[in-house]
């Protein structure tokens, strides 16, 4: 493997930089090989550029968002969703596995380069590569746990390529390693250039250690090792298992997102007054002064921490968002009941909740967030009715979303043709490292003091309508706090980074709520009940089925059966591809395919 062909790919930049030319193909010669390239600064700092090429993109919706998860009532047969209902088998390959290794591969020869350059120019470049490998062994952790550890360049006889897998705990300290590293040398947000914003800053790496660590604490601490192994009889699925790290994870997510926030870079974009209470519909579709009706463009967004930068110039999506997410994130009957009404109590327990009866009832004196995701926008100042949407088929049930869904959408069909839209794609922001923060503390203690409510899930409440829980508050209307934090992160990243699907497994609830049916329009009491006009049983699989709803037991449309749903434990983990055990007999399968 002298001549290394991935080194000499286009190098295309996908940050906005200050200028067009930054954007151009920055191949290096074609005759350049590994043992001359990376020879001078500039060769690390194009090189370490590129491995943003390989953070998910847009075109990566499907395993993006919630599609298929219990929280979206669309349904259809494939990908997520057939993960979501338990029909995942073993495929003969997965790009998700091998594009990882890809650039891993590509990483490591930076990094082994990097150890060999004479000068102290480079450190920047060298922490952003540590941060990128982490970022790509964490994506093979999440879906596959333990993988094979590769730190090194390989040559075709590398003994590496038949290694044996090594444990998630094991692949899990090299990413907390890697972002050490990362963070080490990486330049704080505020000293980052305005024209390369997108560029990972140290508290980019911070926040996704905190990711990680948060993730790996419960996920011990409700899966415990019930998922772990490689398919061997040694148990080397665990090694590295340490149950005191659940405790010390979690105390290093209070302490990095404390310093995140403490660090006062970022803020909420908490655009209410001008946009109608819709800063989180326009938050996600943000763009240039055109993007909104209150003209506010990227530069107005200090939320983002760790996010994919576009550009309608340089950098399109280059795929339909807005019509993959107007359909396939509609939201479950589940979802819809989860926002609180705007006294900040259920909607089973609030007076304020107005039930089904109409298509806008259930809307009225409700979370800010509830109008934002699921009604459009294009005029300003009022409750779309949402019952124009006729129940006529399985994929109709009487809500839409709106959720990174462009303003402009509804009369600009160009977008189905160019595919222009170019809003930049959150992977972590300031609203989830409150929630992250909130989440250690109860995890760690049981309890939120009143104060740390305060720093914490009553920001992201406020901005969406919400009056502060105390403790006082929760106790005398019979509510968890830790249930809270729950709810806000389902509501508060619905439709994000599968948020949904990995909360759920690192809950150990994956199995109870996957495998329930899903529900879609109440029925029952409503303009729907006897309407052939609006609702069409017969266009349904299912039949009507009768559910708890905010009113009580009501009959509800059935979007999707728990008979057909059978997510498993062994599910928490997809399987590996064959194509890569047939090549490596070390290279065992995940227990259950």
């Amino acid at each position: 493997m002298k001549n290394l062909k991935y080194i000499i790919l286009p190098l295309m930049m996908l940050v906005v930089v200050s200028c067009q030319d930054d954007f151009i193909d920055l191949s290096p010669p074609a005759s350049i090989t590994d043992d001359v390239y990376y020879t001078e600064a500039e060769h690390f700092l194009t090189g370490s550029n590129r491995f943003y090429t390989n953070l998910m993109g847009w075109g990566d919706q499907g395993v993006y968002s919630d599609h298929g998860s219990d929280l979206v009532g669309y349904t259809e047969a494939g990908g997520m969703q057939d993960y979501g209902r338990g029909e995942t088998q073993a495929p003969e390959s997965d790009a998700d596995y091998s594009s990882a290794y890809n650039a891993i591969r590509d990483m490591n020869l930076l990094l082994s380069r990097a150890a060999d350059y004479d000068g102290n120019d480079i450190g920047e470049y060298v922490a952003a590569t540590y941060f990128h490998r982490a970022y790509q062994y964490w994506s093979l952790v999440q879906k596959f746990g333990g993988v094979i550890l590769v730190l090194e360049p390989l040559d075709v006889d590398s003994e590496e390529l038949y290694a044996s897998r090594n444990s998630r705990y094991e692949v899990v300290a090299q990413i907390l390693a890697d972002l050490d590293g990362a963070i080490a040398g990486l330049p704080n947000e505020a000293n980052i250039a305005s024209g390369d914003k997108g560029k990972i800053s140290k508290e980019a790496a911070m926040a996704l250690k905190a990711e990680v660590l948060l993730h790996e604490a419960t996920w011990m601490k409700y899966v415990g090792t019930s998922t772990d192994g490689d398919g061997s009889a040694s148990g080397a699925g665990s090694a590295g298992y340490n149950e005191s790290n659940i405790s010390t994870y979690l105390q290093d997510v209070v302490t990095l997102t404390k310093s995140i926030i403490d660090g006062g870079t970022f803020e909420l974009w908490d655009q209410n007054s001008s946009l109608d209470n819709l800063s989180s519909n326009f938050l996600f579709n943000l763009e240039d002064g055109g993007s909104n009706p209150a003209g506010l463009d990227k530069s107005s967004n200090k939320e983002f921490i760790f996010y994919g930068k576009y550009d309608f110039i340089f950098r399109r999506a280059g795929t339909l968002v807005s019509h993959v997410y107007q359909g396939r994130v509609k939201p479950s009957r589940k979802m819809m009941d989860l926002f609180l009404c705007s006294d900040g109590l259920p909607i089973d327990q609030s007076p304020l909740f107005e039930g089904y009866a109409e298509t806008q009832s259930e809307f009225q004196n409700r979370d800010y967030r509830m109008r934002a995701y699921f009604t459009y926008h294009q005029s300003l100042g009022q409750i779309p009715q949402t019952g124009e949407v006729l129940l006529n088929g399985v994929n109709n049930f009487g809500y839409l979303n709106s959720k990174f869904m462009s303003w402009n959408w509804g009369t600009a069909d160009a977008y189905r043709e160019t595919k222009t839209e170019s809003y930049d794609m959150p992977f972590i922001r300031l609203a989830e490292v409150y929630l992250m923060y909130a989440e250690a503390l109860y995890e760690l203690n049981g309890k939120l003091s009143d104060g740390e409510m305060d720093a914490s899930i009553n920001l992201v409440k406020a901005r969406a309508g919400l009056p502060p829980v105390t403790n006082a508050f929760l106790s005398e209307n019979n509510l968890d706090i830790g249930e809270e934090i729950r709810r806000e992160r389902t509501i508060e990243l619905y439709a994000e980074s599968a948020t949904r699907f990995t909360d759920l497994k690192r809950w150990g609830i994956a199995e109870q709520e996957l495998g329930a049916t899903k529900y879609g329009a109440v029925i029952e009491g409503t303009v729907y009940e006897n309407n052939d006009e609006l609702y069409d049983p017969e266009a349904y699989a299912y039949p009507e089925e009768t559910t708890e709803t905010g009113v009580g037991l009501r009959k509800c449309l059935v979007v999707e059966s728990s008979s057909v749903r059978n997510f498993a434990k062994h599910h928490y983990l997809f399987p590996l591809p064959t194509s890569q055990t047939s090549l490596n007999e070390n290279l065992l399968q995940n227990p259950g395919y």
